[in-house]
């Protein structure tokens, strides 16, 4: 197995339990003990996700330094993201913790993850090959 395939893997190892948790704090009651357990753990595996891709050249598309492609914009959007919405709910403001906790789920899980299904790229060649 080479080192991009070890680091494919632990990203989607990483980011497949973001999908459903991300999705059952959008609907649960917030605030709560469940909530906040919940949100913690999606947060650590955000972050963590987030820095897996970074190492993972592109694959698709054009470079930047020979490394970087559009997809990790979603990567520097969740390493700002996710800091910057646990300090807003510690600073009790919920607007914008809410506000930021939609823009991760939605940039960085569904828009970012309906890129990884375009020609060339892994879970294309899983689901349509």
């Amino acid at each position: 197995m080479t080192n991009y395939e070890i680091l494919m893997f632990l990203h989607l190892y990483t980011v497949i339990p973001c999908v459903f948790i991300g999705g059952l704090l959008l609907i649960i009651k917030k605030g709560t003990g469940t909530h906040k357990r919940l949100g913690r753990i999606y947060m650590i595996l955000m972050l963590f996700t987030a820095i897996v891709t970074l190492l993972m050249p592109a694959a698709v598309g054009g470079r930047i330094l020979n490394h970087f492609g559009w997809i990790h914009l979603f990567s520097f959007l969740t390493l700002w993201t996710v800091p910057t919405a646990y300090l807003a709910i510690k600073k009790g403001n919920i607007k914008a913790h809410k506000r930021k906790m939609i823009l991760l789920y939605f940039g960085a899980i569904v828009i970012a993850g309906a890129f990884t299904f375009t020609p060339g790229r892994y879970l294309h060649e899983v689901f349509f090959m």
